[in-house]
């Protein structure tokens, strides 16, 4: 029993050391504060005045501009919310398009912008293409599809000619124009003339 006095009093002292231990690690734990997880609000975590984002294609050429007189960004929806938007259009073998409003927002990854408040975008003339203007409280570009839409009432002037509607859809790549609901339509006889002859050119004999 003498013999194995030693042995037993190492193995509490040993167990004692563990409990001990245990305890100070629980207790230190429950001490400190952990911060509770971050609220996301929509809170701006940057933001800028008079800014300028460029887009450009594989070659380095600028297919996409954005500017305005103010920028912020909101990290729970990711989108960007700006002030006087200007945005510019330049892709290859296309018309230059620009829009501008009162304010604008940049979101989906850039994918997207939302156009509110007298939105106005305008297909600039050029040797081949009209003026198009459009104008509505609402006007939605995808800059990298080319292609500008709302379903708000819109007014489109397409030349001489002027389009009142419900809904409005211009694909700057295949120059197709589409208003639904069409409540107004004048058609000017010059662009008339010209859709005459495009039908009889596509008559087959």
């Amino acid at each position: 029993m003498k013999d194995r006095l030693p042995s037993l009093v190492a193995v509490l002292l040993l167990g004692l050391l563990v409990l001990g231990t245990w305890w100070a690690s629980d207790y230190t734990l429950r001490s400190i504060e952990i911060d509770p997880p971050r609220r996301v609000t929509h809170e701006r975590d940057s933001w800028s005045d008079q800014f300028t984002m460029v887009r450009t294609d594989a070659a380095g050429h600028a297919i996409n501009r954005l500017e305005g007189a103010a920028m912020e960004h909101f990290p729970d929806t990711g989108a960007y919310e700006i002030t006087a938007p200007h945005a510019v259009g330049r892709q290859p073998g296309s018309p230059i398009t620009e829009g501008t409003a009162d304010h604008g927002t940049l979101d989906e990854h850039g994918d997207r912008i939302v156009l509110d408040g007298n939105a106005h975008l305008k297909r600039l003339p050029d040797a081949d293409h009209q003026l198009l203007d459009v104008r509505s409280t609402q006007l939605i570009i995808e800059p990298n599809r080319d292609l500008v839409y709302t379903d708000r009432p819109a007014l489109v002037v397409n030349g001489s000619s002027t389009l009142r509607g419900k809904g409005m859809r211009y694909d700057n790549r295949t120059r197709q124009l589409t208003v639904t609901a069409a409540s107004d339509v004048k058609i000017s006889g010059e662009d008339q003339a010209a859709r005459n002859a495009g039908s009889k050119k596509n008559e087959r004999p």
